[in-house]
């Protein structure tokens, strides 16, 4: 097991990673509960594959569990199914005291989380990631939320969980597509500032996709401790955590545009958008005409979406899908901020960006 350390001062907590981590909750768990239960929320794909696993887990340190199921993918995300949360957690007489378990991909981790945030004016909780995306980026940081009509985690909270448990093994149960998903966000930590992590994944890549362990464990582990450094310096998102929206600003706007369903999902989205980055990036003169080429070949290799033509279905104009980057909170006084970069692992924020060449890479992506 590797143990990365987020440093929050009195909130700091610690990120386990490596396989076996669910038959050992109880005992890693324990020790932060008052008493021996825990609530848990889940999604009903996870319960239907991990959730007596994760029972038997809590049983062996003598901890009970009670469990509530939601529906499985992005719209979950919503206020009817925070209501419906947050309504179930008082009726197991969650105290403040108490610990609720985030057990599921990224939508249970931001959903429960933000339910743990508002219950009682704050409950600590614990993520259990089961998918490669949750494992690398969302259960990491305390970002909390769901969505809204107007656009992606415009409503949530900064509240940090207690501790993260990050079984690796539980990656094996991904379908393909759900871990190229994850993959996307992967790819995103060496694309912003380890320019030697994704020379790495340029080479061990395809062999985090057909299940080897070790490397599964260094490419979560790697990915994992650059974002708690980032979190640690910039928790609430000031300055410099904004590079971990590398790509986010078109992949948020694309999935509103989509609806949030299965037709784009949110790591795809961020390869597309990532993509879309760097060829921004070098149309602006920032970086070299080889950096999106490299970016690209790489997503090719991975069978990765690349560009808004690679997305099945119609999408919305250019000025459209302008209109929904509008909503996005790295809105800074009525200006768009875009992640851009100066190379391979040299990504900075900036509002300097000329809107017709944003149009204009939109326009050329989609035809």
């Amino acid at each position: 097991m590797n143990t990365v350390h987020v440093d929050l001062g009195a909130r700091s907590y610690e990120v386990r990673i490596g396989p076996g981590l669910i038959a050992r909750a109880g005992a890693e768990i324990a020790p932060l509960l008052s008493r021996p239960r825990v609530a848990v929320l889940t999604d009903e794909r996870v319960a239907a594959l991990h959730l007596e696993s994760l029972r038997a887990g809590l049983a062996e340190a003598g901890v009970a569990m009670t469990a509530l199921a939601l529906p499985p993918g992005e719209a979950t995300k919503s206020w009817a199914q925070l209501s419906r949360a947050t309504e179930w957690l008082l009726e197991q007489k969650v105290e403040r005291g108490d610990v609720v378990l985030a057990f599921g991909g990224g939508v249970i981790g931001d959903l429960a989380g933000f339910a743990a945030a508002i219950l009682r004016r704050g409950v600590r909780f614990v993520q259990l990631p089961t998918t490669l995306l949750a494992q690398v980026d969302s259960s990491v940081g305390g970002k909390t939320g769901i969505n809204a009509a107007q656009g992606k985690n415009l409503v949530g909270a900064f509240h940090q969980p207690s501790l993260v448990l990050a079984d690796t093994g539980l990656l094996d149960s991904l379908p393909p597509r759900d871990f190229r998903s994850g993959y996307g966000e992967v790819v995103k930590y060496g694309l912003l500032g380890d320019a030697g992590f994704f020379g790495w994944l340029e080479d061990n890549a395809p062999a985090l996709a057909v299940g080897n362990g070790a490397a599964r464990l260094h490419a979560v582990t790697r990915s994992v401790e650059m974002k708690a450094g980032i979190v640690a310096r910039d928790e609430t998102e000031q300055g410099e955590r904004a590079l971990l929206n590398l790509g986010h600003t078109f992949a948020h706007a694309l999935e509103a545009a989509t609806g949030y369903g299965d037709r784009l999902l949110h790591g795809e989205a961020v390869a597309v958008g990532c993509a879309l980055a760097f060829e921004l990036s070098a149309r602006l003169g920032l970086c070299s005409q080889e950096s999106p080429g490299r970016v690209r070949a790489h997503l090719a290799a991975m069978g990765m979406m690349r560009d808004l033509r690679d997305i099945p279905g119609d999408l919305p104009g250019p000025e459209a899908l302008m209109a929904l980057m509008g909503q996005d909170k790295k809105v800074v006084d009525g200006q768009l901020r875009f992640i851009l970069a100066r190379d391979i692992g040299a990504a900075f924020v900036t509002s300097d960006v000329p809107a017709a060449t944003v149009l204009d890479v939109l326009a050329d992506s989609a035809t």
